[in-house]
């Protein structure tokens, strides 16, 4: 039974990399925010607007609850999940975890074309983007470190690094389990 969650801030490549590896190794791939999604028939930015942040975060950690019950899997979580509640400590103690770290220029230009889909980033001014990435990065980072494993995610930009990710992260990670 494999049940493994990677981590990080948005854009890391948790999405990317977990389908590739998810494809690879023959197991299901959840997204939590797509799951979230699924289940509430509202985008993440819906919810946030609607609810909060602090409505959203407790929908989001009910959710990861429901998730961690699933068994060969890997999960994409979003981004601040593992900063609330007791959820960096439930994920280590429900499955593998997978800290999966980009740079903050690498984060940076990632966001900038997706940011209308983030509600934390969707309003910060674009030549204030690094230095929130930066201070959300350092907040972060104490729950992030809990993570059992820490893997590059600024290497996924296309089919050839994805695919030379999926290798690594078999030889770093999936071999020592």
């Amino acid at each position: 039974m494999i049940r493994l969650f990677l981590i990080g801030y948005m854009c890391s490549g948790k999405t990317t990399l977990g389908q590739a590896l998810a494809r690879d190794l023959g197991l299901d791939f959840i997204d939590m925010d797509q799951y979230i999604e699924g289940r509430f028939h509202r985008t993440v930015s819906q919810l946030f607007s609607e609810r909060g942040e602090e409505g959203f975060r407790q929908l989001e950690r009910t959710m990861l609850h429901e998730i961690c019950e699933i068994e060969d899997v890997i999960v994409a979580t979003g981004g601040g999940a593992p900063c609330f509640f007791d959820n960096m400590e439930y994920l280590n103690a429900h499955g593998v975890t997978v800290w999966l770290q980009a740079t903050p220029d690498v984060l940076r230009t990632r966001l900038l074309l997706s940011r209308n889909k983030r509600p934390l980033a969707a309003s910060i001014p674009e030549d204030e983007l690094y230095d929130f990435i930066v201070r959300s990065l350092a907040a972060r980072e104490p729950f992030y470190s809990r993570a059992t494993y820490v893997f590059d995610g600024s290497k996924l930009e296309d089919r050839a690094q994805i695919s030379q990710s999926v290798a690594l992260f078999k030889q770093e990670i999936i071999e020592a389990l």
